[in-house]
């Protein structure tokens, strides 16, 4: 359904004619989730730029906690996701749900400000990660009911294209701060704090709640949400969520694999920020259209060339290429057309498949499967690399994910031969 074809500006009067050219057809309330996305990534990413040397620097952390802190932060974000999904489902308020999120995210910037020791950090660290985990399932339950589901990977794509900017954004900013205070780590988590209220206003003002869940005698008509066991009845969602995590199992993270590329070219600490950029660099022009292409051919058929473009960034750094910027061109590019194809294009390919009553929760549920998985095959990557090194970890890895790309198209093409 569509909410509006306004823009932010114009979302509250619902009078503005559809968008033209790469942006049409996209409802309001899509774009202004994505500026809200935006604005919260640029907080977001101003606190992760200066983290390592606030912890590990400024407060003394060592680097083997501040890696058990990161690793214990993803996982908890993952099952938090299914919390944040079934509340939004069963009150049917998807915007309060995520709005909560954001506002405890936005609080946690201002926590920072107050405490001083490396776990009173870690603490409130966890809390911005629970809000993160409240909110990415219905943001994006909000964004897949906006639009008919022949145009699901265009509206993602969009967001997906507006979130990246941020991710881009964010470590400037942060920079630019440090370069006016230096060492001023309370002034970057102050304006950090000052941007990230300014996403929650921008979801309180310019995001409207899906017309269902939004209006009185609407909720009075419609029943109680199906029960949860009801996804299980779900043959395309249990095909997704088997896909997402075997290949999320063998789907190395990026700090692992910019590590090996520093490795590689011998780069200087003071470059390795770089290295991030560059794939968000790629991601951001080729959110919009890859979701386009998604929608034409196949998201599920996207999704796994996406799988493949990773597999070729693995087998880059594996084989014997001169260390030099065709290197890095080569990994920076597949790393950021492999988000391109999959971050959005996995939800898009979700959203149709789900009833509404339960479609937070269904999103939920896919998006800690794979976040489980990625976080399980971090854990045996990094004991690889410690067993055997970093060569060894990431030929296993590049193994794995070939195999498991093999068997979901196998399976896959199976099933689809199958008589109905």
């Amino acid at each position: 359904m569509y909410l509006s074809t306004s823009r932010a500006s114009d979302i509250a009067s619902g009078d503005a004619p559809a968008p033209k050219g790469p942006l049409r057809a996209v409802p309001g309330t899509v774009f202004a989730l994505g500026l809200v996305s935006l604005v919260t990534d640029v907080s977001a990413e101003m606190v992760t730029a200066v983290l390592p040397l606030y912890l590990m620097a400024g407060l003394g952390m060592s680097p083997l906690a501040f890696g058990a802190l990161d690793g214990l932060h993803q996982g908890a974000t993952a099952v938090l996701r299914l919390a944040g999904g079934r509340i939004a489902d069963r009150t049917r308020r998807h915007k309060l749900v995520a709005g909560t999120g954001y506002a405890l995210s936005a609080a946690c910037k201002a926590a920072l400000l107050a405490v001083a020791t490396p776990w009173s950090v870690a603490a409130v660290l966890a809390a911005d990660r629970t809000g993160k985990g409240l909110r990415t399932a219905p943001r994006d339950a909000l964004i897949s009911l906006s639009v008919p589901p022949g145009e699901q990977g265009r509206a993602f794509g969009v967001h997906r294209a507006l979130d990246t900017a941020g991710a881009l954004l964010g470590p400037p900013a942060a920079f630019g701060v440090l370069w006016v205070a230096v060492d001023g780590y309370e002034a970057v988590f102050t304006v950090s704090c000052c941007v990230a209220v300014l996403g929650v206003v921008l979801l309180a003002l310019f995001v409207r709640e899906a017309p269902a869940a939004g209006s009185a005698p609407a909720r009075a008509a419609r029943p109680a949400p199906p029960p949860v066991r009801t996804l299980l009845c779900l043959p395309g969602l249990r095909g997704l969520c088997l896909t997402a995590a075997v290949l999320g199992l063998f789907t190395v993270g990026d700090a692992f694999l910019y590590l090996l590329l520093q490795r590689r070219l011998d780069l200087s600490a003071a470059y390795f920020p770089l290295l991030p950029g560059g794939t968000a660099a790629v991601f951001l022009p080729a959110a919009l259209p890859v979701g386009r292409l998604a929608d034409r051919l196949g998201r599920r058929r996207v999704f796994l060339g996406g799988h493949v473009l990773l597999l070729g960034a693995f087998l880059l750094l594996l084989a014997p290429v001169p260390a030099g910027a065709p290197l890095v061109v080569g990994v920076l590019v597949a790393l950021g057309l492999f988000y391109a194809a999959t971050d959005g294009v996995l939800m898009a390919a979700a959203g149709p498949l789900l009833p509404a009553g339960l479609r937070t929760t269904g999103l939920a549920v896919l998006q800690t499967s794979q976040a489980l998985a990625r976080f399980a095959g971090s854990l045996l990557f990094g004991s690889t690399w410690t067993l055997w090194g970093p060569g060894a970890a990431l030929g296993l890895a590049a193994a794995g994910l070939l195999l498991s790309l093999v068997g979901v198209a196998v399976f896959g093409g199976a099933r689809a031969r199958r008589p109905s």
